[in-house]
């Protein structure tokens, strides 16, 4: 498992207690230090099945300075890859990836799931 997380982020920090009191090992990269390329955002929307604007940290001050809930429905999935490629900040996290999934953000029952 890799568990791409920020810090200073309390709900990464919840969810690495959450894999660590629950024995599971897992990888970690900060998000900040080492963003997602374009191609890793990719197999992991497809791993994932979930609509790609739930890769974006909509609550974070990147995306609302950058306007970007009036600009993502406008702009193509390519688009939105090279974006969430850009910068770490606009990445939902953490992220979780597995070798079956990917989730984002913490939420403990879908953790507790998969």
């Amino acid at each position: 498992m890799l568990l791409v997380h920020y810090k200073k982020c309390s709900t990464c920090q919840k969810a690495k207690k959450w894999l660590e009191e629950h024995g599971f090992e897992f990888t970690e990269r900060d998000i900040k230090e080492q963003n997602p390329t374009k191609e890793e955002l990719k197999e992991w929307h497809v791993k994932s099945g979930m609509p790609l604007k739930k890769f974006f940290n909509t609550s974070g001050m990147l995306y609302r300075e950058m306007q970007l809930k009036d600009k993502l429905p406008d702009m193509t999935e390519e688009e939105q890859y090279e974006l969430l490629a850009s910068d770490g900040m606009l990445v939902k996290r953490p992220v979780l990836v597995t070798d079956t999934t990917v989730l984002t953000g913490f939420r403990e029952k879908e953790w507790e799931k998969l």
